[in-house]
């Protein structure tokens, strides 16, 4: 009789060169949700829409190129099957203009813009363990404080609409509702990391 498979405790690892083609791979053809490849905080709206598609892969490839590391995969039995966009808010052209997510004060932030699980491996509590994950990335990297811009929502979206994250996964996380600008868009932060 064959032994049921077990699947082993999840992984992480940073967005690099190294990780480049297992992020290709979770992210698909569409690059993840219409064309963005995570690349929507990371230009202006102009440029965002110039590039859906291939122009938003590469751009995201010329990032990990540049030697960034612009956010966490999640590994379960050695596939990726999960990321979360994590890096210095500087970094973020889309949040500078935005007016619910602008900076609660002066203070040097990383901010958490994206997650995404492949469709088999939503609703299973991944997202929690890929923010904690995220956050100790940030921190090893000198972050002091993180900060997201989650969703509390009303009534069921699809998953492609809760991109940025749920209020209730950051709480989970230890984040803390730092300001509200928008009834349904709280901003958090971790400063105990």
């Amino acid at each position: 009789m064959a032994k049921a498979s077990v699947s082993k405790k999840p992984e992480f690892k940073p967005l690099t060169n190294e990780t480049w083609d297992d992020f290709e791979k979770l992210f698909g053809k569409r690059g993840a949700c219409a064309g963005c490849w995570c690349m929507f905080f990371r230009c202006s709206r102009r440029e965002f829409n110039a590039n859906q598609g291939e122009g938003n892969r590469k751009a995201m490839l010329r990032v990990v190129k540049s030697g960034a590391s612009p956010g966490i995969l999640l590994y379960k039995d050695g596939e990726a099957v999960g990321w979360c966009a994590i890096a210095p808010r500087e970094e973020y052209v889309a949040l500078t203009r935005s007016r619910v997510s602008a900076p609660v004060d002066d203070k040097p932030v990383w901010s958490v813009t994206c997650f995404f699980l492949a469709k088999q491996h939503r609703k299973q509590g991944l997202s929690v363990a890929l923010l904690e994950a995220a956050v100790a990335f940030a921190k090893k990297n000198g972050a002091k404080i993180v900060e997201g811009y989650p969703q509390e929502l009303s009534k069921p979206q699809a998953d492609a609409f809760v991109y940025r994250g749920l209020a209730s996964t950051f709480t989970k996380a230890g984040f803390r509702e730092v300001a509200r600008r928008s009834p349904t868009r709280p901003v958090m932060r971790r400063e105990k990391l």
